[in-house]
């Protein structure tokens, strides 16, 4: 489901109350763990940490107007979703967080960034707040030239 809003105080008063509770819950964790250097938005209908123009005036490559996402929180229709742009393209991080994650007594619901969950109890906020303040932005940004740098594979037709 993609919101509307246009400001995360926006965002969140049109959330049902159990989702707002969760939602706030794990944004605050973010908030408390976050870098220094991303800052929090409202971009692609959800709350999003990213590196701004400011940092990084190339932006996001899929379209540059927009700046580089690291990690976006929002309400699903069956679920909500917290999606870890840090974890996906590095490996060692997403073995890290696998691990860490299971360590905590919680079953992942993971797809390549995605951690969907129903309920606040599903996800070890601790964990959470670990893998954000994981990847300083200089350290996202080096990771994310490194991957646009190398040659992409051809399609097969």
């Amino acid at each position: 489901m993609t919101s509307q809003a246009r400001t995360v105080d926006e965002y969140l008063k049109a959330l049902p109350g159990d989702r707002r509770t969760a939602i706030s819950a794990v944004r605050d964790v973010i908030l408390a763990n976050l870098p220094e250097g991303y800052a929090e938005r409202m971009q692609y209908g959800m709350i999003t940490y990213v590196v701004p123009h400011s940092l990084y005036p190339a932006g996001y490559h899929c379209k540059p107007s927009d700046p580089l996402p690291y990690a976006s929180l929002g309400s699903q229709k069956n679920h909500m979703a917290l999606y870890l742009m840090c974890v996906y393209g590095d490996p060692k991080t997403n073995q890290w967080f696998c691990r860490a994650f299971q360590a905590a007594g919680k079953k992942l619901d993971m797809g390549k960034s995605c951690v969907r969950f129903k309920k606040l109890d599903d996800l070890p906020l601790d964990v959470i707040g670990q893998v954000i303040a994981r990847v300083p932005v200089k350290n996202y940004i080096e990771r994310v030239e490194k991957v646009l740098a190398q040659p992409r594979p051809k399609r097969k037709k």
